[in-house]
């Protein structure tokens, strides 16, 4: 069976109402993103990726009052059908209070202001987009919600079981090249017996059995993994929460090879089996 197209989000709204974070969730959930895509370009986008990603790749776009005159296309388009793929109109309000006082913070002023106030861009851009809003699949007032609970909302009305979940990267690393930067959580496996001085184990690594099975059996190697795994469990439900969907915890050891590739592996396995997407990777394996 053929597979079918994946959804085209077109995300709009205020300015301010929070378009940006609507598409760095929409991102973080797998869709190929365009910011400030004039709409008469939205049938180009969805021809190239289709040509180069498949037609089972979402995406989202996000056009803006800026964009002036072409939502007549930007309609047209949608009623049409022209891109072949299902279309929602995602439209981002807030009050006009709230709007300000985001412009404000931002110090920002209003596309549409001109020489005026602020208030009188938000005037203006309510009325350019009132016919758009009512055409509107989903409405997301933003003006009791924080950055978080946008992004709630955003995964809930477009997410899917797999995009929702978190994604969690363990992965191994040498202490003499350096911590990963990107790392959430940082563990030190140096307190462990190093199997460098075994001679059978040296030229080994991490990933053979031999290794594993020593560094895991070393005194205190069961009881950090005991109490540590939890403690990623414990901040894995709060990234969840939190709307974050990646978490990254580096394993160290001297060079990257021994200790810290078995316990990487070792962790990453206990967190697939809680349910987590979990992978592992060793930065520094096979750099000595």
């Amino acid at each position: 069976m053929d597979p079918q197209p994946a959804e085209l989000v077109i995300v709009t709204g205020m300015t301010g109402a929070g378009r940006s974070t609507a598409a760095k969730e929409l991102e973080d959930l797998g869709f190929f993103v365009v910011d400030n895509l004039p709409p008469t370009l939205v049938r180009d986008v969805v021809r190239l990726v289709d040509d180069n990603h498949g037609i089972s790749q979402p995406i989202a776009v996000v056009v803006d009052v800026r964009s002036g005159s072409f939502f007549d296309s930007l309609q047209a388009n949608r009623h049409q059908g022209v891109t072949g793929r299902p279309t929602t109109l995602l439209f981002l309000e807030a009050t006009d209070d709230v709007l300000v006082r985001r412009q404000e913070a931002a110090r920002r002023p209003h596309p549409l202001q001109g020489s005026g106030r602020l208030l009188h861009g938000l005037q203006r851009e309510r009325e350019v987009l009132a016919e758009l809003r009512g055409d509107a699949d989903v409405v997301i007032d933003t003006t009791n919600l924080n950055v978080h609970q946008l992004t709630d909302r955003i995964a809930q009305a477009f997410g899917t079981a797999e995009s929702t979940r978190l994604k969690v990267t363990v992965t191994s690393f040498g202490f003499k090249y350096g911590i990963p930067v990107d790392a959430d959580f940082v563990a030190d496996m140096r307190f462990l017996p190093n199997p460098f001085w075994v001679p059978e184990l040296r030229a080994l690594n991490g990933r053979d059995e031999a290794v594993a099975t020593y560094v895991k059996e070393r005194p205190g190697a069961a009881e950090f993994l005991e109490q540590y795994v939890p403690v990623l469990e414990t901040a894995a439900s709060g990234y969840l929460r939190e709307g974050k969907r990646f978490m990254t915890v580096a394993i160290g050891c001297t060079g990257g090879k021994h200790r810290s590739v078995a316990m990487t592996e070792e962790i990453a396995a206990r967190l697939r089996a809680l349910g987590h997407d979990t992978g592992a990777r060793h930065r520094d394996l096979g750099r000595e």
